[in-house]
């Protein structure tokens, strides 16, 4: 069986949690590939309960399901210990997870020069979580990154975190005017966490590999979204890592020819969390309106979410770099009661009309929306479990986006819960 990847087509938090668990009751795997825990995936379990995930795939709430920490992910030891503790208070059987071997580990130096540098640059910030995810991923590109495996070896661990401090203790003291970190304690403190999760360390690509061979389906979830790819968003203000669909095979070490379905999430308008361009937003009622009906608050950081109208410019082009086989829509309940729905069909930058993705960071920066306008709905459709029970506008708006972004779309989600969802195509099938 093919592998299938699942991707954020906007600037993430477009509902991907919500997607891998409901594919989650027909797969044997499921895969994180990129990220560290800037990522948020809510889930809502058909009781009510709420889980908030990080770095543990959705795919932990479904029972059976073999859930793997990549080797493209970057991983907090202390935050990974946190959240398998929240889950196994809950009742969730855990035992399912394992991590690469080559995933790297997020060291305590990462997180103190990660939120130092971001205070330093004040107006020019990137708008980071201050996580320690780009200084991770920065040692892992120059290979200095302290890896998984190097818990299985103390003499090798103390290596490296004394080499690293070499050089970021004085970035700290002699540019920041912070503290020198103590070596060993830095290890003292990374080998407590790490014994509770050694055993949990493994060759996930051999894994993943025999996993296909026999014909179990692997689900490879990826965080943040498209516009957020350090190669393909909207840099600089962007994540450290590739969560497009190329960065799939990357971060998991499946080949790209053993994928046979890319799945795109989009909500039914766009939001967006930190800095950037965002030719949608609207900074007015209807921007608030659109951020109390749809909760728009960060998962993993609690801030608003800034919020705009659907742009298909934007969708295009996820359809266009990640290969998008078919999209789920989700929130669509959040637009019902509104008289009329804009919907971005192109933009213009001086002048000038552009349908497709702007080459340069300028022209994005400048591009004014051109919307069309379709009529809105008023009945509530969170209880509609197939297409036609929907409004019949509610219908000519999924009808009308499905034409113009570049894919079919195969679930439409009407609510936060697990069985709030409409399937109109079988992605698996």
């Amino acid at each position: 069986m093919p592998a299938v990847v699942l991707i954020g087509a906007q600037w993430g938090d477009e509902g991907k949690g919500k997607a891998t668990d409901i594919l989650g009751e027909r797969v044997q795997w499921i895969v994180r590939y990129q990220g560290g825990n800037n990522a948020g995936h809510t889930v809502v379990l058909p009781d009510g309960q709420k889980f908030a995930l990080h770095l543990i795939p959705s795919g932990i709430l479904t029972p059976g399901v073999k859930n793997v920490i990549g080797n493209g992910v970057v991983v907090d030891p202390g935050v990974l210990l946190t959240e398998l503790a929240g889950l196994e208070e809950k009742g969730v059987d855990t035992s399912g997870l394992l991590i690469s071997s080559d995933a790297h580990l997020i060291m305590p130096y990462h997180v103190a020069i990660d939120k130092v540098t971001e205070r330093y640059l004040g107006k020019a910030k990137i708008g980071t979580t201050g996580r320690g995810i780009g200084p991770a991923y920065q040692d892992k590109l120059a290979r200095v990154g302290v890896r998984v495996q190097d818990l299985l070896d103390e003499k090798i661990l103390r290596q490296k975190v004394e080499a690293a401090l070499d050089f970021k203790n004085q970035v700290l003291v002699k540019v920041y005017n912070r503290k020198a970190l103590d070596p060993e304690q830095v290890v003292d403190q990374v080998l407590e966490h790490g014994q509770h999760f050694v055993h949990r360390i493994a060759d996930t690509r051999l894994l993943l590999n025999q996993a296909l061979d026999r014909g179990e389906i692997v689900v490879l979830e990826g965080s943040q979204g498209t516009l957020l790819d350090v190669d393909h968003g909207t840099y600089p203000f962007v994540t450290s890592s590739n969560p497009t669909s190329g960065g799939a095979t990357v971060g998991s070490g499946v080949g790209p020819t053993r994928i046979s379905t890319v799945i795109g999430i989009l909500k039914a308008y766009t939001t967006r969390v930190g800095s950037g361009p965002f030719p949608t937003e609207l900074n007015d009622d209807m921007g608030e309106y659109l951020r109390k009906q749809g909760g728009e608050f960060g998962v993993t950081t609690g801030r608003s979410r800034r919020t705009g109208w659907f742009d298909a410019v934007i969708a295009r082009y996820a359809s266009r770099v990640n290969g998008i086989t078919d999209y789920f829509l989700t929130k669509l309940d959040v637009l019902s009661g509104l008289e009329k729905v804009p919907v971005c069909v192109a933009y213009e930058v001086d002048g000038r009309r552009v349908d497709e993705m702007p080459m340069t960071q300028t022209d994005v920066h400048h591009a004014v929306p051109v919307y069309e306008e379709l009529p809105g709905w008023f009945e509530d459709i969170s209880s509609c479990r197939t297409f036609d029970e929907l409004p019949a506008n509610a219908k000519a708006y999924v009808e009308y986006l499905e034409s113009i972004i570049g894919a079919r779309v195969s679930a439409i989600g009407v609510g936060p819960g697990r069985d709030q969802t409409i399937v109109r195509h079988d992605v698996l099938d």
